[in-house]
């Protein structure tokens, strides 16, 4: 029997703690009604009001609505985590701290409201709508202590934190304390999307408050996240390789979740939120993914296949038939386009083959290579006709030397720089050198004294005449 709504029961439990001189613990009473409907407006306002009073006992109210929450119908066991949700959402951040520091967690992994079952149905419209809702009530009670976890390893809630590229808390994060925050982020996440809840389901009051408090968290911590990864991925090629595999980890299963988020957000929605409100979730192209993994494989040492790196290209480097997808059947590769590919080889490898062993062929390719090795140019013309000295042979020294005399002096003016580039015989230059300075002594002995002194510098001046200037001055005394 109900009354207004509410039921008997509803009514002398508010009487008794009016009685009492308990208004707190009346509010909580009657936001937790048995009626099927979500908590009124008026009575979740002023408990987000009482949580900022200073005379408000912050833990008497946690206690009173975590008491509700053991109670045996299911209606009351679920606004009650509505209640307390709203709280988190809404009131004073002195209710989320005392929940994140208390050890007191909704313990509702196992409750399962048979009632409305075995009564026929008669306690709840809907019959069977206890024993279905269930499972939403342990999966909603397992979010709100993942979420004061959350709070309690953070010291912050994801859902309040500043967002944007400018003053956002995980846009600016160190990466070192990023890789910390983000796994917690992500439990979060996953169990609110645990909730898996259809449109189909959504059949009552209850549960479509819980689902707008749900989906209102969802924008928010998926804004969070969305800018942890961004964060993440610009500081991916500046981290050690630790950092880099953990980073990368992370960004995969990034992926996996915007699939379940999209999931989330169709059900919202079929239900009638504003599609204004609902975000576009756009995925990175396949390429990141690839670019990341090549970056961690070359920090740890590893080969990537050419098929993983994203800059693959489709033609081959002999020829386009190599990329052909006739090398993907069923029976092996085809022989023809084997032959087509093995003869394009062949021809390339002769092609390069004649550039390399012929560089002294004639034309512009063997003056090219001519002039860049030195070992194959030929001697300067000025000095093809000459003689070679002879070392040893005292009467073949006096033709090469007189035929040396008239090149003397285009040999002083050569400059050494120009040498290094035409790659002379240096003995050769040296010899003809020494030739000139003896005929220069020998038809200036009748001359100035200044041309005996300087022909007796230069006679003196090769290491080899050094034993026959010697056996002259003895001589000569």
């Amino acid at each position: 029997m109900t009354m207004a709504g509410q039921t008997i029961n509803d009514r002398l439990l508010a009487a008794r703690h009016s009685l009492a001189g308990q208004g707190l613990a009346k509010s909580v009473c009657k936001a937790t009604t048995e009626e099927c409907i979500g908590p009124k407006k008026k009575h979740l306002d002023y408990l987000v009001h009482c949580t900022n009073e200073p005379n408000v006992s912050i833990p008497h109210l946690a206690n009173l609505l975590i008491e509700r929450s053991q109670n045996a119908n299911w209606v009351v066991v679920y606004k009650s985590l509505i209640t307390t949700h709203h709280l988190m959402a809404y009131g004073n951040e002195r209710f989320m701290q005392y929940l994140a520091s208390s050890n007191s967690t909704f313990n509702l992994s196992s409750f399962l409201d048979k009632g409305t079952v075995q009564d026929g149905g008669m306690g709840v419209p809907g019959g069977r709508m206890g024993y279905d809702m269930s499972p939403f009530i342990r999966r909603y009670a397992k979010y709100l202590n993942e979420k004061s976890l959350s709070y309690r390893a953070m010291a912050f809630d994801f859902c309040k934190v500043k967002r944007g590229k400018e003053e956002g808390s995980l846009r600016n994060m160190n990466a070192e304390k990023l890789l910390k925050t983000l796994p917690v982020l992500q439990a979060q996440l996953d169990a609110l999307l645990e909730f898996d809840c259809q449109s189909n389901d959504l059949t009552n009051g209850v549960i479509n408050m819980s689902f707008m408090l749900l989906f209102r968290d969802l924008i928010r911590l998926f804004a969070c996240y969305n800018d942890g990864i961004i964060n993440l991925l610009e500081k991916y090629f500046d981290m050690n390789k630790k950092h880099a595999r953990d980073a990368l980890d992370l960004y995969k299963k990034f992926l996996v979740r915007m699939d379940r988020v999209g999931e989330f957000l169709k059900v919202a929605e079929n239900v009638g939120i504003d599609k204004g409100d609902i975000p576009d979730l756009t995925k990175a192209p396949s390429s990141l993914l690839d670019a990341l993994e090549q970056h961690l494989a070359t920090l740890e040492g590893r080969k990537v296949s050419a098929a993983n790196t994203p800059t693959q290209s489709s033609s081959s480097a002999f020829g386009t038939a190599a990329a052909s997808s006739k090398f993907d059947t069923s029976n092996g590769i085809d022989e023809q386009l084997k032959a087509q590919v093995l003869a394009e080889e062949e021809a390339a490898m002769n092609q390069y083959k004649s550039k390399v062993s012929s560089p002294t062929s004639s034309g512009a390719g063997g003056a090219s290579a001519a002039l860049t090795n030195p070992f194959l140019s030929s001697p300067p013309a000025a000095q093809a006709g000459q003689p070679i000295v002879d070392l040893f042979g005292a009467a073949s020294a006096q033709p090469a030397a007189a035929a040396a005399a008239s090149g003397a002096s285009q040999a002083l003016a050569t400059k050494a720089s120009d040498d290094l580039l035409q790659l002379g015989n240096p003995f050769a230059d040296m010899f003809e050198a020494s030739g000139n300075s003896v005929a220069a002594a020998t038809t200036g002995a009748t001359g100035h004294a200044g041309d005996g002194a300087a022909a007796e510098y230069a006679a003196t001046s090769s290491p080899f005449d050094w034993g026959a200037a010697d056996d002259d001055g003895r001589g000569a005394q």
